[in-house]
């Protein structure tokens, strides 16, 4: 990954320039024979190869003073941390530590991973690229671990934007992957907004959808589609245009965070009668409690007077319970309501096709 995107760089994107940069190029890889191989390319296309080193990124960070302009990284999905908890944990309470801004569930550190990385950034200005499956995007409660996390990058307004990649491009896995771009020196334009791009459509050309993928001639593994240059260049032409459009959403930070409040309801007695505490206030019960998750740009008074308190008359809020939380939902924002068909339309259908059957049985059995 590190050589083709310097060569990219060098040859592609530079190969008229008479003043091309000097690319240095540095890696980390704890498994044993992936190491090997970055490690034998460095020597070969001319690079230092000290700069590839061996080592478990969450408990020796073999490059403790670097900083990088650009970083990519393609890290496990849902591989379990839980044995270098003790590790984590204590330099999560260190407010210098990398992962100080939150802890994810232990069977899944690709947040952790992406904290590393957020650490390793040049303060003037520098660029990310990770690519993760979607449960970093929306796992975990308001006031959790995940969600603590999405708020401390999106308050930050390091998001710049968020790719959905179509399905089947990898032969072990046929899960959505999304690839997340970090930047913490955003253009004017671009500050305290987020892109999301939906390239999860293949292209069909009987119905006119150009897509981001083609089908594989023939599949390998679970790998089904592929990606060729052109849907590449489309898709940056998607983000560089920076407009809103069927695979292009721009939102405000603001607009991925929650209040999560929780709604209680009174306990009765046998009599049927409210129940009051100690303390003189009406006793919630704990069977009916539930919650509700308001908009930031939302007033919640407001919203509870008129989504709630019409079904529930009696309910209130409980404001010490109050959480605020972060999600990035696809789903949601490029959800297109599609109308039930005419039923007449469905009805021809049913004649014609019922035709069809009588008459393929007819010629069978003649």
């Amino acid at each position: 990954m590190i050589n083709l995107a310097k060569n990219y760089v060098l040859d592609e994107l530079l190969a008229d320039s008479k003043n091309k940069p000097d690319i240095k190029t540095y890696g980390q890889e704890i498994n044993e024979q992936s190491y090997a191989i970055a490690k034998s390319e460095a020597l070969i296309t001319g690079e230092n190869a000290d700069n590839i080193r061996h080592g478990n990124t969450f408990t020796e960070d073999r490059f403790p003073d670097k900083h990088f302009h650009y970083m990519l990284a393609n890290p496990p999905y849902g591989v379990t941390w839980s044995k270098d908890a003790q590790f984590i944990q204590n330099e999560s309470a260190n407010p210098l530590g990398r992962f100080y801004a939150g802890l994810p569930g232990s069977s899944d550190g690709q947040l952790l991973f992406l904290q590393h990385m957020i650490s390793k950034m040049e303060r003037e200005g520098s660029k990310i690229a990770v690519v993760t499956n979607g449960s970093p995007l929306f796992t975990g409660n308001a006031g959790g671990g995940e969600s603590d996390i999405r708020k401390w990058i999106i308050s930050n307004d390091w998001l710049d934007c968020i790719i959905a990649l179509p399905k089947d491009l990898f032969y072990n896995t046929g899960i959505n992957t999304y690839i997340w771009f970090l930047n913490n020196n955003k253009p004017k334009h671009r500050k305290g907004k987020v892109q999301l791009i939906n390239a999860n459509e293949p292209e069909n050309k009987a119905n006119g959808i150009e897509g981001f993928c083609r089908p594989e001639k023939r599949s390998m593994g679970n790998k089904r589609n592929k990606i060729e240059s052109f849907h590449i260049e489309k898709l940056v032409e998607v983000y560089t245009s920076f407009q809103e459009s069927a695979y292009s959403k721009i939102y405000d930070n603001d607009d991925f965070g929650y209040y999560q409040i929780t709604v209680e309801q009174p306990e009765y007695d046998e009599k049927g009668e409210q129940v009051i505490d100690r303390k003189g206030n009406l006793k919630p019960d704990s069977k009916k409690r539930s919650k509700e998750n308001i908009d930031l740009k939302h007033d919640i008074e407001e919203y509870f007077a008129k989504e709630v308190l019409p079904h529930v008359p009696n309910a209130w809020i409980d404001y010490d319970k109050t959480r605020i939380g972060y999600e990035i939902n696809f789903t949601k924002y490029f959800f297109e309501f599609k109308g039930l068909r005419p039923s007449e339309e469905v009805k021809n259908e049913v004649v014609i096709l019922d035709k069809e059957i009588t008459t393929l049985l007819n010629d069978l059995f003649a």
